[in-house]
């Protein structure tokens, strides 16, 4: 277990050039099993996710070779094996079920692990995931530790219509779709930045797919996929952070981002808090008018409110970002999490701070802002953001805080530690019990 010993009180500032988005990176390098000539990565972040994926493509035969350093990553799957009786998946993270339609256009066959799971946000479903292999043609049996999947004849394209617009079940419907005989078309489809810039990878590869940024996407099916190279764009929740850390310290910092077009419901998130986002010449900054307070609504009988749901609504990985400058600010708001059951219950966590929070229920929390906050030993649950939301209010706080488990931040996060440092905050990873 690794833990994140921050030193706040100092406010952040300077620049700093954001990493590639985690749920971009991760797809596109499972999608690269669909072609047999060489592609190059530029800008691969440093994370653990990303090891998990290369040592499996090496163990499968693959040629891999990454320099972190450069952020250059090659592969080239051209002696690529793979044994469903044998060959097992990464578990304990949800991106490895997005294997399973390379493995199966490659090999006929594919395996899913009981333990496919990412961050502890409460009830992960795979059925949407099977069921998306199944009208592609495949069988799903259940094996002891894992299900086996097998496709007959090479998979045929298909009309569906998923339950919820899931980001990886929409990934893995294009993933199967691209190589599929026929045209398929998917309706309820997740429409994510990362999802466009998944697409985006998909169709510099040669697939077909129309739709890209909307809700319904249509893929014809292509004999075989080709190579090239493709540079990541910077990751928004990562923009959205730093912005954050900028404004909870009280600081002054400038985050390179290339596509403000998708920030406008964040910006007005943000006002909410009483912070304004400037975008120009390719970086944004935020500007706050005193101590952050939150924004009072005309109407009086309701709280101001931050609401997350699947894009184009504010993205849910974002909501901690927002309840740390909620604890922080002035007033009171509530944040509802319209996805998942398990993503609110750390507000004892904040309370170690002095904070004010109440869980209502398993998607709703309300704060009261503006109290007295102390440093704090806190322990943060497998969540990528809420790791980094107790550290923002940490980073906020004069004194020696302990965020224990912080290692969710490397799942997502190269470096962060460092680029919190070059920001004036010091931060040190401790490894605990």
């Amino acid at each position: 277990m690794s833990n994140l010993i921050v030193h706040g009180g100092t406010p952040l500032r300077g620049r700093i050039v954001p990493s590639a988005n985690k749920n971009a990176v991760l797809p596109i390098l499972c999608a690269t099993l669909l072609t047999a000539e060489p592609v190059r990565l530029n800008g691969i972040p440093e994370i653990t996710d990303v090891k998990k994926i290369v040592e499996v493509f090496r163990r499968l035969g693959s040629d891999v070779n990454v320099d972190f350093t450069t952020g250059i990553l090659d592969v080239h799957h051209k002696n690529t094996h793979f044994d469903p009786a044998s060959d097992r998946l990464p578990e304990e993270m949800r991106s490895s079920i997005m294997l399973v339609p390379g493995l199966l256009a490659r090999f006929h066959a594919a395996r899913i692990e009981d333990d496919v799971k990412g961050c502890t946000l409460g009830a992960r479903e795979i059925d949407p995931h099977v069921e998306v292999f199944q009208r592609f043609g495949s069988t799903v049996a259940r094996n002891d530790d894992s299900l086996t999947v097998r496709v007959d004849g090479g998979l045929r394209a298909n009309d569906h219509w998923t339950d919820y617009a899931s980001v990886t079940t929409t990934e893995n419907f294009v993933l199967c779709a691209a190589l599929a005989q026929g045209t398929s078309t998917l309706m309820n489809a997740a429409s994510e930045p990362h999802v466009q810039e998944f697409c985006q990878f998909m169709l510099m590869l040669g697939a077909r797919v129309e739709g890209l940024g909307t809700s319904r996407l249509t893929i014809h099916g292509v004999d075989k996929l080709g190579g090239g190279t493709f540079t990541f764009a910077e990751d928004f929740h990562e923009i959205v952070t730093f912005l954050a850390l900028g404004a909870i310290t009280g600081g002054d910092v400038r985050v390179k981002n290339s596509h403000p077009e998708q920030f406008p419901l964040i910006d007005r998130t943000f006002a909410k808090f009483g912070v304004q986002i400037i975008h120009e010449d390719g970086w944004s900054r935020h500007v706050c008018d005193g101590p952050l307070k939150v924004k009072e609504p005309f109407t009086r009988n309701i709280l101001q409110k931050v609401e997350a749901a699947p894009w184009p609504y504010l993205p849910v990985d974002l909501l901690p970002i927002f309840v740390a400058l909620g604890v922080k600010a002035e007033g009171s708001m509530l944040f509802w999490n319209k996805v998942y059951d398990g993503a609110m219950g750390w507000t004892s966590e904040l309370s170690k701070f002095g904070a004010h929070a109440f869980m209502s229920d398993p998607h709703r929390v309300v704060t009261f802002g503006g109290k007295p906050l102390a440093p704090a030993e806190v322990e943060s649950p497998y969540i990528i953001r809420v790791a980094i939301a107790l550290l923002m209010v940490a980073a906020s706080i004069p004194g020696r805080s302990v965020i224990r488990n912080a290692n969710p931040v490397r799942r997502a996060h190269p470096h962060f530690a460092e680029n919190i440092g070059k920001l004036g905050v010091k931060v040190d990873w401790v490894e605990g019990d």
